[in-house]
């Protein structure tokens, strides 16, 4: 079976109400979706995280290296692609193009065999997964302690057990919001914090110590992606877990977090970090370190369906027994107009889990109407 044709669809919405993290504000969401088509007319989705114009590149300019190729021989597209342009692009852009290909890749070879991506990788550990609200960010206007706390009881009520809070504001205004959110919360439902790289190890520590007793589930991305020498100062400091790793690419970066002891758990996103190829063997590695796999999940319908192919096959947390702890499904609550628009039949929560789609590939079906609608010109 060759691929015959790979083909980019960039999509962008405008939002209603922008948002803001520490290092960035949102007015407008974009998707980087890559089709590919083969010669016995089956079609693979994929997606690619990060700026979407720039993965369009990459990937239009990797699909003449792979036109013509066997599409069940994705291990080798892989390994090949990597090989050609490991000299300009072991991380970045260029592992986001191959994760979007790699992606559509697996669900042509699900639909081919007629089975979910996660049957020929071994079979499903879990059918379904807890998911955390991820939302919280900061908005133009208002009082942070008001909206922030009002949006945290919506949560509850959809009935989620778990959620993350946008940190790096500030020392002080993060423990401000922080206590805020635990208060309205209770003890029973999980917090999260995620700086997105906003601080050095001495402010993330200050942080990190100062809220240590609010029983915190994770403290995301304290200090830069490189800084792994600051995430082990940070993890030496507090009793708080230190998540990381959405910026991490391949095994081989995540081998270096890995045998550093940077992270207590790490987060790869399966558009950015190589696919589902890699991202098994990413985690499977982690399990041998003692280290917790949590993905991180940011992207549209496609990518959430990715993630799930993913989770399905994630160790457990703590090792196989009556029971374990599972991974936590990121599920986006942000808006997003393209997200659930593009699929046929939306991926939902119900009472904050979420079913691991078992039809063919991927398990899903694009809506070309909505392609069309959110296309870029």
């Amino acid at each position: 079976m060759k691929i015959t044709s790979v083909t980019t669809h960039l999509l962008s919405a405008k939002l209603s109400q922008p948002f803001a993290y520490s290092r960035a504000r949102y007015d407008t969401r974009t998707a980087m979706l890559v089709e590919i088509m083969t010669d016995e007319g089956i079609t693979g989705w994929g997606e690619c995280y990060g700026p979407a114009r720039m993965t369009k590149a990459v990937v239009d300019e990797l699909a003449g290296m792979i036109i013509g190729s066997d599409a069940l021989n994705s291990e080798f597209i892989w390994q090949d692609l990597y090989a050609r342009l490991r000299d300009h692009g072991q991380k970045g852009l260029l592992i986001e193009g191959l994760s979007g290909i790699d992606i559509a890749l697996w669900d042509i070879r699900g639909k081919y065999f007629n089975v979910p991506a996660y049957q020929l990788l071994g079979g499903a550990m879990r059918t379904e997964v807890q998911a955390y609200a991820t939302g919280l960010y900061r908005r133009d206007s208002g009082d942070p302690l008001s909206y922030l706390a009002e949006e945290a009881v919506g949560y509850v009520e959809q009935g989620f057990k778990a959620m993350k809070l946008k940190v790096g504001f500030g020392v002080r205004e993060d423990i401000r919001v922080t206590q805020t959110l635990r208060d309205t919360l209770g003890p029973d439902v999980a917090l999260m914090i995620d700086a997105n790289h906003a601080y050095d190890a001495v402010a993330a520590i200050a942080l990190g110590r100062a809220v240590e007793e609010l029983d915190i589930g994770w403290f995301e991305e304290p200090v830069p992606p490189e800084d792994l020498a600051g995430y082990r100062r940070v993890k030496e400091a507090i009793a708080i877990p230190l998540a990381g790793g959405e910026c991490e690419f391949t095994r081989y970066g995540f081998r270096d977090v890995l045998s550093t002891g940077a992270m207590d758990i790490i987060q790869p996103d399966i558009c950015a970090a190589g696919g589902l190829t890699e991202c098994k063997k990413i985690a499977d590695m982690a399990q041998a370190f003692g280290v917790r796999t949590n993905p991180h999940v940011w992207g549209s319908g496609i990518g959430i369906a990715a993630s799930l192919q993913w989770m399905a096959l994630i160790p457990t947390q703590t090792p196989l027994s009556l029971t374990p702890v599972q991974p936590l499904l990121e599920f986006d609550q942000t808006e997003h107009p393209i997200r659930q628009a593009i699929l046929q039949q939306p991926i939902v929560h119900h009472h904050g889990r979420v079913a691991i789609p078992s039809g063919p590939g991927l398990g899903i079906d694009v809506d070309r109407r909505a392609l069309a609608a959110f296309a870029v010109a």
